[in-house]
């Protein structure tokens, strides 16, 4: 189990770096297709633009995203899906908070703290896009 964790560790870190490579090289790559556009394809406003719900592309622009109010259910879905785990823990696993615990409880719990935290950033998340929706039709 060791050799997968430093093999899994390292494909990873790999992983990341090549990402941001790529991120970084992609986006001079867009720079230089922008740039070779001819000026009247980008102030032409006699073509349509298509209208995303969550973007005002028309006029000015208004972003209604909120990176903040993302964030903020994110980290409150996963803290309350933390909690219900535990409870859950407590409620169904009591010889998990004993001395001697078996790897079955030990898995089970895991289990059971990882859907839950994974469960309730989800539901924030959707608490998040559901109330960007919200201000998106209010603005309109």
């Amino acid at each position: 189990m060791e050799q997968l964790m430093i093999t899994v560790n390292v494909a990873i870190v790999f992983g990341v770096i090549y990402k941001l490579f790529e991120l970084f090289v992609g986006r001079k790559e867009r720079m230089m297709l922008i740039e070779k556009l001819p000026i009247e394809a980008l102030t032409d406003d006699s073509r349509k633009i298509r209208d995303f719900p969550l973007l005002n592309l028309k006029g000015t622009f208004f972003p209604t995203f909120s990176t903040s109010l993302r964030l903020g259910c994110l980290l409150m879905g996963l803290g309350l899906g933390l909690l219900i785990g535990y409870f859950i823990v407590v409620g169904t696993q009591p010889e998990y908070f004993m001395e001697n615990v078996g790897h079955t409880v030990r898995e089970t719990v895991s289990i059971i703290y990882g859907a839950s935290v994974l469960l309730g950033g989800g539901l924030g998340l959707i608490v998040a896009f559901v109330i960007e929706v919200m201000r998106a039709s209010r603005n309109k």
